[in-house]
């Protein structure tokens, strides 16, 4: 089916009825003209396009640059001395989710999607949804449903690495819009407080929205200005979504299902609700009550915060109807890139996982620590560049309690140098009586670590999980995944 072309008065009301337009002057254009895109990338611009001014980076050339390719009016804050109309707003942010929705004829509408937040296990919680939602799908002969992850953007027409966890407004809705033209019926969607903050998922429906857990993180003044802002931020998933599942051992738990309420329904879920919970190889199996019975579950990961990741996708998978043995078949089936991926040669051990703030590195760290307890434990990780500046602490504060061995090094420095980073780190760390080394080329970090682990030592490298560059002072810069090079320096096969 082909995209919707709306009329530009068509998006001049949508403005309009949602309060956002500048002024109330009527708009010297032909409100009759079919508008063939709606746009904020320059290069993108067509004839017919209507061009959206955003971002701290704007520069008039973009707009110029539209308009030589054929769009014939813009949005803005601002008005340019250019010779097209302007629909000036007062929150191009804003305007931009509206747009988008109606541009893509409100996609939402017609899938099931299942939004993910918190401050840990989005990408992994994710993964299991999908799992579990795609053997309930492929028994029926139907389409794999879309991801929107940290790791890879897959909307049944493309599959493609992620470069934001939750897309902008116009990519969200392309995705979203490409699809429901799949056949996947379902999208499973990790939602950023920043995305959630900011308005990308306006006009986004949601069939469930889950609660995980809350930390402290992304807390800086190019983001959240306080912990406050973050919480507040993570509850406007609840005003997008029908339904609902909130995690009772999150911190604030009562400000969070009050906030769920606003849902037609919800369901809650903990981790006391797991039992027999046991390792088995490199997975856990456990069980939970499902209706009136106790049924038995295995997860291809360790550790209880993975368990409780399985329990929100059992939540969620209830609500939109999958079967238990899908839920079953699912979840032991579920593979996760980067996430507690182990690799063993000899008497030592590799674990691979995307923990990347405190309160994350913390759980991993505990949990390798109880499912190897006499081991040395060594970990190797950095922190983010010129945001995220509570990870610092958080992260130094974990590996100083449960490290016995900790290297410092990059992990999308960007503006920043590695090393200074590393030593606002280590400021966290001394109070543990802890020393720590830093080398700023992660893969000599690696190498280093495992290289010179003590016999029988557990070396966790933490941060980056599958990712294959690095965000340096020049932008982004292709480097070998943390998975390839625990391989390379254990001598297993790469392939």
């Amino acid at each position: 089916m082909p995209r919707p072309r709306l009329p530009l008065g068509e998006y001049y009301q949508i403005l309009l009825k949602n309060g956002l337009l500048a002024d109330s002057a009527p708009l010297p254009a032909d409100l009759t003209r079919l508008i063939e895109s709606v746009t904020c990338d320059s290069r993108s611009a067509v004839p017919g396009s209507l061009f959206l001014c955003k971002g701290a980076a704007f520069k008039e050339e973009y707009l110029t640059q539209a308009l030589s390719k054929g769009a014939v009016a813009y949005v803005s804050e601002a008005s340019y001395n250019v010779s097209a109309p302007c629909i000036r707003v007062t929150d191009v942010r804003a305007a931009m989710g509206l747009l988008a929705d109606a541009a893509w004829g409100h996609p939402s509408g017609g899938l099931s999607v299942i939004g993910i937040t918190g401050t840990k296990g989005k990408t992994t919680t994710a993964y299991f949804i999908k799992s579990i939602l795609d053997c309930w799908r492929e028994a029926q002969g139907l389409h794999s449903v879309g991801l929107l992850s940290t790791i890879v953007t897959d909307d049944g027409a493309q599959r493609k690495p992620a470069t934001l966890t939750t897309p902008e407004p116009l990519d969200l809705q392309r995705h979203l819009w490409n699809a429901r033209e799949a056949g996947c019926g379902y999208v499973v969607m990790e939602c950023s407080s920043q995305a959630l903050k900011y308005g990308r998922m306006t006009g986004v429906e949601l069939a469930v929205a889950a609660f995980l857990n809350l930390g402290e993180d992304h807390i800086s003044p190019k983001e959240h200005p306080t912990p406050e802002d973050y919480f507040q931020s993570k509850l406007k998933i609840f005003d997008h979504a029908k339904s609902a599942v909130v995690n009772r051992d999150s911190d604030r738990f009562e400000e969070v299902l009050a906030a769920a309420g606003r849902c037609g329904r919800f369901s809650t879920y903990s981790l006391d609700l797991a039992h027999d919970r046991k390792r088995t190889g490199e997975g856990m199996a456990f069980t939970a009550r499902i209706g009136e019975r106790d049924q038995p579950f295995s997860l291809p990961l360790t550790g209880d915060f993975n368990i409780s990741n399985a329990l929100c996708a059992i939540s969620v998978c209830s609500l939109v109807g999958a079967p238990l043995w899908a839920i079953q078949k699912g979840l032991s089936q579920a593979r996760v890139p980067g996430r507690m991926e182990t690799y063993t040669a000899g008497d030592r051990t590799v674990i691979v996982d995307y923990a990347h703030n405190g309160m994350a590195l913390e759980a991993l760290l505990r949990s390798v620590r109880a499912d190897y307890p006499s081991s040395p434990v060594t970990v190797v990780f950095g922190c983010v560049g010129g945001k995220a500046l509570d990870r610092r602490e958080g992260m130094g504060k974990a590996a100083g309690q449960y490290a016995d061995t900790i290297i410092l090094t990059e992990d999308d420095p960007g503006p920043e140098e590695v090393e200074a980073i590393c030593a606002e780190v280590g400021t966290w760390i001394a109070p543990f009586g802890k020393e720590y080394a830093v080398i700023p080329d992660r893969e000599a970090a690696i190498q280093t670590a495992i290289k010179t682990a003590p016999s029988g030592s557990v070396v966790v490298l933490a941060g980056k999980g599958s990712e294959m560059s690095q965000k340096r002072k020049n932008g982004p810069e292709p480097c070998a995944s943390d998975g390839l090079l625990a391989k390379k320096y254990l001598g297993l096969p790469l392939l």
